[in-house]
């Protein structure tokens, strides 16, 4: 038996011999005597011999040594050709497709211009297209694409070819390779002002994935297991990736102003470890946090963040902005002017930082935040005060004050009413009849308790009283 096996590895290793010295000779005849389709020819008879007896070994070797061929010998039409024809072939193997298509792929870059490197990228595409054993290499091929026709300033024809591939749905691509993929997807849809879709697609990323362990994907794969491949080596690493989403989800909150998610959004590029290391990259994330912290509506969210925020020990370093929070966490008003004189340099500075200017409105809602900080801290110390006052205690005209008062309240931001013929503003809430019952109820017994207190008191001052007389 043991002979037998010998006798049969020795003719297989001969017949793979064989088939190189063949392959080379067809090289050699076609690179040389200049009679390409000639050795293109004998080459294919060997594939279909290989390819009816279902060696997949033998085959892929031929179909690769095809389109290095027509590679060789600078024919690209042959070779689109050849793909295709390939790609068609009765019974073709997969194993032979996705050699081919991979040894295809790394010559779309030493094309010599650019419509031979679209055609070669188009042949592929359709080669692969539909089937799931070339699916990665399909996404990678329509990343090239649309990468080409971007620089050609077709931006939304480049956004349509991307979102043609689901590459979520990939469970042999690498997930840095996957969320890379996606937030292509997603510049694509904001460079093109498709701000629906990008938050489509960008729901597509679980933040969490960010923080994961990642030594778990250097693990060797367990029998039975799908084999996952190595990203290539332009994707960059997931925490690279983790402040390209951030740095797109801000881009995407800008459209809406949605300045507390933007602030999440910075603080969440604070914690990239080599953000917080360097501080030519800390402090203007800092920096952007604390003014997008001031712009956002009050709110539990906006109020705890900022709270967290003036525990930071790294805040101590830029003291102007930590002074800013403290503004907004004092119970008392802030005069606009006077703030305005302050902060308006270090406001006008945030253009020529890293992450630009903070917005178009930004400054006016600046001064509504401080309107709105300022009506909070009076409802803090009255419970009705006149509209009169209340406009000037916030240096506005009364309908002003109205205005900002009546958005206040629709936000659920505050809880007030405006008497207008009277001039009043209440900011009691208002209570139910069981809220009413049980204030009464509590205060009834705070009551009885005073009145036991006091009858023990008395209690007690005349029995001392009475022992002080029978002493005497």
């Amino acid at each position: 038996m043991e002979g037998r096996g010998m006798e049969e590895d020795s003719h297989k290793s001969g017949v793979v011999d064989a088939l190189d010295s063949d392959i080379a000779e067809h090289k050699k005849t076609a690179l040389q005597e200049g009679k390409l389709d000639l050795a293109i020819n004998s080459l294919l008879d060997i594939e279909k011999q290989l390819r009816l007896l279902a060696d997949v070994s033998g085959t892929r070797k031929v179909v690769v040594a095809i389109v290095q061929l027509c590679y060789e010998a600078r024919a690209w039409k042959t070779l689109n050709e050849q793909i295709t024809l390939l790609s068609k072939k009765r019974g073709q193997l997969k194993q032979a497709v996705t050699a081919m298509v991979q040894q295809a792929m790394q010559y779309i870059d030493e094309t010599p211009d650019l419509d031979t490197r679209i055609e070669l990228i188009k042949t592929l595409n359709n080669v692969s297209a539909g089937k799931i054993y070339v699916e990665i290499e399909r996404a990678r091929l329509v990343r090239k694409l649309a990468k080409i026709k971007e620089e050609q300033g077709f931006i939304a024809e480049a956004a349509d070819l991307m979102q043609e591939v689901a590459v979520e749905t990939f469970g042999a691509m690498a997930k840095t390779e996957k969320i890379a993929f996606i937030l292509e997807q997603v510049r694509l849809c904001l460079d093109r002002k498709d701000y629906m879709r990008a938050q489509i697609l960008s729901r597509k990323i679980n933040p969490k994935g960010f923080d994961a362990d990642t030594s778990k994907e250097k693990k060797k794969p367990k029998e039975g297991d799908n084999m996952v491949e190595e990203p290539p080596p332009e994707i960059p690493s997931i925490l690279e990736l983790k402040r390209i989403y951030y740095e797109l989800m801000i881009r995407y909150h800008s459209h809406s102003n949605d300045y507390l998610e933007i602030c999440r959004s910075y603080k969440s590029i604070y914690e990239i470890p080599a953000v917080k290391e360097d501080p030519s990259q800390w402090i203007p994330v800092l920096r952007k946090i604390c003014w997008y912290l001031v712009l956002s509506p009050y709110d539990p969210m906006q109020s705890s963040l900022l709270n967290a925020t003036l525990e930071d020990k790294k805040l101590s370093e830029i003291p102007k902005f930590r002074a800013l929070l403290k503004y907004f966490v004092t119970m008392e008003v802030i005069q606009w002017v006077p703030f305005w004189d302050v902060y308006q340099n270090e406001f006008e500075q945030e253009t020529n930082m890293p992450g630009g200017f903070l917005g178009d409105k930004a400054a006016e809602h600046l001064r509504e935040r401080v309107i709105e900080h300022n009506i909070l801290v009076v409802s803090k110390y009255y419970s009705r005060i006149s509209l009169a006052r209340l406009a000037e205690l916030l240096c506005l005209s009364i309908q002003e004050t109205e205005k900002h008062l009546s958005d206040m309240v629709v936000l659920k931001s505050l809880v007030a009413k405006v008497d207008r013929p009277a001039g009043i503003v209440s900011f009691r809430t208002a209570q139910d009849s069981n809220e009413i019952l049980n204030s009464w109820s509590v205060n009834i017994e705070k009551l009885l308790e005073l009145v036991e207190k006091s009858c023990h008191q008395i209690h007690k001052e005349t029995m001392v009283h009475k022992a002080a007389l029978k002493v005497q």
